[in-house]
């Protein structure tokens, strides 16, 4: 089988989605030769992250892995989001074909953008 039943589960009931209208941060990525763009909203009270929305144009791939993404920040903290690999986004997902590994890459840098983002608002949190 091509998918994991997590890709699938996560590709056909994605976490998270939508938009946050006061997000504390927000991270836009996209890979224009694959067509993929990821937003990632993240809500952050006292340096956790207590809310996280992803609105994703792109494959099954790129939804399940910004759809696992969110799932593995919520209720973290900054540091602990902030050190989420596409490694994790992977295994979480039981895996991903070998050329969709780059929808984990994207969903991990769109919460690092979202992060940088709630940095530039917020220079005071900077470590």
């Amino acid at each position: 089988m091509l998918y994991s039943e997590k890709v699938m589960d996560h590709f056909m009931n994605p976490r998270n989605v939508g938009k946050i209208e006061d997000a504390d941060g927000v991270g836009e990525v996209g890979n224009a030769k694959c067509g993929d763009i990821m937003k990632i909203y993240l809500k952050i009270d006292d340096d956790v992250v207590t809310d996280v929305k992803f609105e994703t144009f792109g494959c099954g791939s790129a939804i399940a892995s910004s759809s696992m993404a969110t799932e593995l920040i919520k209720g973290k903290s900054i540091d602990s989001a902030l050190e989420l690999t596409n490694q994790a986004v992977v295994e979480a997902l039981d895996g991903l074909p070998q050329h969709k590994i780059h929808c984990s890459v994207l969903a991990k840098d769109a919460i690092k953008d979202a992060l940088d983002d709630y940095y530039s608002k917020h220079p005071e949190k900077a470590k």
